[in-house]
């Protein structure tokens, strides 16, 4: 809660310590959701945690603001993620905004349905509610150039959707029902956190809208940036305090997380990593 000094203390300080500008933490969100790899990590409650309780436990605090620039990732830590802000919010009793930059796409907009209210960019892309699982098969490569694939299970279940044997319909009805469930924990927190959602409209096919035609649906509260809006709401003197990620570069991770000599082992997973993060921008169109 903001700091109150008594007014005959107010009256004792020089002018320029007598009011204390309304103070809002910034937590920058941004890239895929999930351990993307050992020296790319992706967006998890264990990267973002610090940050948040670092934000929620500023002195003087009016609000938190999220700036979230996600195309989404793993269901399970962008739950996560959304629970720890809604726990952080409700114990601090302090206000939670997010401000949509290029996306909060799929889990990116399960975080943003964590804050009170969300901004976003007219050209923002938002939604992208639903479940998606993609892979490859090689079951006909092995079978062209003479490998024989050899599993041995205890559980009929156990080698599901394996990539080197053919689609098992099976596997694929079990698949369906598993994303039916997540699916319906997604869409139902979305209509908990969002009630003024378009009834009319069916927001749950995973379609993206813009932060224009978002505002139209209910998905955002209003267009708009971090700067305007929280000097509109709280004045020109607003303090902002930007909770710094403590990540380091890619370099640095990777020389602490490899041994000797595992350094050149571990690249190839970075760029495997890379392809897969840049995959998940560009089913978004960016």
């Amino acid at each position: 809660m903001p700091l109150t000094v008594p007014t005959w203390m107010r009256r004792l300080l020089p002018r320029r310590f007598r009011e204390t500008p309304p103070r809002v933490a910034v937590v920058r969100l941004s890239g895929a959701i999930g351990a993307v790899s050992p020296i790319r990590p992706g967006l998890s409650i264990g990267t973002v945690a610090p940050s948040l309780e670092r934000a929620f436990t500023m002195p003087g605090l009016s609000a938190v603001a999220l700036v979230i620039n996600s195309p989404g990732g793993s269901p399970v830590q962008s739950h996560l993620i959304y629970r720890r802000i809604r726990a952080l919010a409700a114990e601090k009793e302090i206000k939670v905004f997010a401000f949509v930059e290029d996306a909060a796409a799929s889990g990116g907009y399960m975080i943003a349905c964590a804050a009170d209210e969300i901004v976003a960019d007219p050209a923002s892309l938002v939604g992208s509610i639903g479940v998606v699982s993609a892979g490859f098969g090689f079951d006909r490569l092995i079978e062209r150039i003479g490998i024989e694939r050899r599993v041995h299970t205890q559980g009929e279940a156990k080698a599901m959707l394996d990539p080197f044997r053919p689609e098992n319909p099976q596997d694929i009805a079990r698949l369906k029902e598993i994303q039916a469930d997540v699916q319906a924990l997604f869409s139902g927190l979305v209509r908990e956190r969002r009630p003024t959602l378009d009834a009319s409209r069916d927001l749950f096919t995973g379609a993206v809208w813009t932060g224009r035609q978002a505002l139209d649906l209910g998905l955002v509260d209003a267009l708009g940036d971090l700067r305007g809006t929280l000097r509109a709401r709280y004045g020109e003197k607003v303090d902002l305090r930007l909770v710094a990620e403590n990540r380091g570069s890619w370099l640095a991770r990777l020389l602490r997380r490899a041994g000797p000599g595992q350094t050149a082992a571990c690249l190839p997973d970075a760029l495997i990593a890379a392809v897969e993060e840049r995959a998940a921008w560009a089913r978004l169109g960016l």
